[in-house]
């Protein structure tokens, strides 16, 4: 039977191909792509996320600073021997560090209960478009809050290093000839 069931999608997939049809599929995941989901604590956010956010993780907000030369404080602590910091410059990255956490993570506990307030609309068959549009308001004006907070960190660390320094971390985190002028 399973045989057959193979034969069947082939000969499907080789008219489909014949007629022109580009998106044909016989499996489940195409057509159920959130399946296995629907228990997640919030819908939009995977435990990872959640995870993340709450810890005041970077989520990769931060890329466009991180990738044009602007290196994280994190990142920069992390590199402190190969960087060759001083004393001076890991106290102030530390310091950096250390506000943004503390702010992403509360935005991250502010964000995580945004969505959960979205979820709670649709679970409970409350949506409606003027509360759904003031609820998604407050959820992407945390998420833009945490994302200023990270590119923030970015920018206040930059200047902290040298030239010399920010050529080293961009090589370091693999960045080669990054375009990034700071």
């Amino acid at each position: 039977m399973r045989h057959l069931a193979l034969i069947v999608a082939g000969l499907a997939l080789g008219i489909a191909g014949t007629l022109g049809i580009q998106h044909f599929t016989t499996t489940h995941d195409a057509l159920a792509p959130y399946a296995g989901q629907q228990s997640r604590q919030v819908a939009s956010l995977s435990a990872s996320d959640i995870d993340d956010l709450s810890l005041g993780k970077g989520w990769g907000l931060a890329r466009p600073a991180e990738l044009n030369g602007y290196p994280g404080p994190l990142h920069v602590l992390e590199l402190a021997d190969d960087l060759g910091l001083s004393g001076e410059q890991r106290d102030a990255a530390q310091r950096s560090f250390d506000r943004m956490q503390s702010r992403a993570r509360e935005l991250g506990h502010a964000l995580i209960a945004a969505e959960a307030g979205i979820d709670a609309l649709f679970r409970e068959a409350a949506a409606d478009p003027e509360t759904l549009n003031a609820r998604l308001a407050v959820s992407e004006g945390l998420r833009s809050k945490l994302r200023a907070t990270h590119l923030l960190a970015h920018l206040e660390v930059t200047p902290v290093l040298t030239t010399e320094q920010r050529a080293t971390y961009k090589r370091l985190r693999g960045y080669g000839h990054a375009h990034g002028r700071h």
